[in-house]
């Protein structure tokens, strides 16, 4: 059988696709009736995770701007005890000569990191939760009631002494090095689907400003598109923009028209089957019309009972809009969404929570504006039974500085630092790690950024280093080691 060259309706490719029979059609259309399990090694039959995992899902909470460990979950005294002298005064003169300085700190602009040595008290009270008295700042008495299912890790370290550590805290890159994939890409790219209806990486909340990362801070870059987090607005009329149909549009009208073009889209796929757009543009347009009724779905709070609603903080001017945030978090993980990253304290620029002055005033209301929704999230999660199944992290970009910025704020800080950890087969109520006395170097089981990664990709039941790509090279500081200590 011959056909003209320039017949555009069959060719020999298309027709053995048709038929079922094309090599290229037959592994686009595997690739297309479900996104996968275990993407590792790029072949991986059996559909399962590298190993047994602990957790099924990911809540990631990120603090945009540096929170200050002293002032959270890191306490420390000796700041009150010495206020007002310089560090060089204080008994821990020796910090400033820490070969930690060096170790931690690539100045890639000279002078920009101030030590700030003039000592600053602490801004708040800190009381003792849980069988293991563990200290939780009195701005988090909430989270505080949760410690026994709460892992603090005091000792975490990175390079980027600028926002760009925003963008390294997601990628275990620094922000000059370019854009990497982010762990919740990662996690999409090496575990696929829970739920055909819905996106496995759901962004919500403002992210990154462009200045901090912008969409690289939930972007798969060198994974494709495919991997992106899906940004939605906790809003059942309007939850994924530009995904609703006109109100005079039929369903039956409409799904003819994603038949077509799911049609013209798979031809143009076996043609190029290599081009990861468009194998990202088909799944989308498939994914698109599925999550036109199941996206909705998810946001509408109203359907909880009002004392899930009070839970999480819905019926409060300061806590309503992150606790919706909290409460939709559980309904997507609910349903099957792998990772759910969640931003708060976005501005436009550096982070609301970016302390370089009025740090008591700013860290007390946004504090204020999480505490409840964040220990509602654990929970009204424990309650369900899914907490056992969630892995809930905690974090922001690095810490603040010992020392006064000002009359009354903090720098900001990448030489010690703390976030935490809970459910997902994490060990409750125990701290790991430590910072100096004055909170300035992580000193006890260090961590640096992806270690925190790989612990989550192990509770996962992926190896991070069996997530490679042929072709891309990754750094061995990037594949992290999984924190054992904290792991049950």
């Amino acid at each position: 059988m011959n056909f003209h060259p320039r017949c555009t309706g069959v060719n020999r490719r298309s027709f053995l696709a048709d038929m079922g029979m094309g090599f290229t059609g037959l592994a686009l259309g595997s690739m297309l009736f479900q996104d996968g399990v275990a993407r590792a090694d790029h072949a991986r039959p059996d559909g399962k995770p590298h190993f047994a995992p602990k957790a099924k899902s990911v809540i990631w909470l990120f603090m945009v701007g540096g929170t200050s460990q002293m002032e959270s979950f890191d306490p420390k005294p000796e700041l009150n005890k010495h206020a007002g002298k310089t560090i060089q005064e204080s008994p821990y003169k020796a910090t400033l000569e820490s070969p930690y300085l060096k170790e931690n700190l690539r100045e890639v602009i000279p002078g920009l990191h101030k030590v700030h040595p003039k000592i600053y008290p602490m801004q708040i009270t800190h009381q003792k939760y849980g069988q293991a008295g563990i200290e939780v700042s009195d701005w988090y008495p909430h989270v505080g009631s949760c410690i026994d299912d709460i892992a603090v890790v005091r000792s975490l370290w990175t390079t980027d002494n600028n926002h760009g550590a925003q963008l390294q805290f997601h990628t275990g890159r620094h922000s000059l090095e370019g854009a990497q994939p982010t762990i919740g890409s990662w996690i999409h790219y090496g575990l696929g689907a829970l739920n055909e209806n819905l996106p496995q990486f759901v962004v919500l909340g403002t992210p990154l400003a462009d200045c901090c990362g912008g969409a690289h801070g939930h972007g798969a870059h060198y994974l494709g598109p495919q991997h992106d987090g899906v940004r939605m607005n906790v809003d059942p009329k309007n939850p994924l923009p530009f995904a609703t149909p006109g109100a005079d549009k039929f369903r039956e009208e409409q799904q003819g028209e994603f038949d077509l073009l799911g049609k013209l889209n798979r031809l143009a796929g076996i043609e190029y089957p290599s081009d990861p757009a468009m194998q990202a543009r088909i799944k989308s347009y498939e994914l698109a019309f599925r999550m036109q009724t199941a996206v909705p779905e998810v946001f509408q709070l109203d359907k909880e009972s009002p004392e899930i609603q009070k839970l999480y903080g819905l019926d409060q001017g300061n806590t309503k809009t992150f606790g919706q945030q909290c409460l939709s978090a559980r309904r997507l993980v609910e349903r099957g969404v792998r990772f759910v990253q969640i931003f708060h304290g976005s501005n436009g620029g550096a982070g609301a929570w970016d302390a370089h002055g009025g740090l008591k005033n700013g860290h007390s209301s946004l504090c204020g504006q999480t505490d409840k929704p964040i220990a509602g999230l654990l929970k009204d999660l424990k309650q369900r039974g899914l907490l056992k199944d969630t892995l809930v992290v905690w974090c922001t970009e690095f810490g603040r500085t010992p020392g006064a910025q000002g009359s009354d704020g903090r720098d900001h800080h990448p030489y010690g630092f703390s976030a935490w950890l809970a459910g997902g087969g994490i060990k409750g109520g125990v701290v790991h790690g430590a910072t100096d006395e004055l909170g300035f170097h992580a000193v006890e089981h260090r961590h640096y950024v992806t270690d925190l990664h790989a612990t989550v990709l192990q509770q996962l039941g992926l190896d991070p280093r069996k997530l490679e790509v042929p072709g891309r090279k990754r750094l061995e500081i990037d594949f992290g080691k999984p924190i054992r200590e904290i792991i049950a």
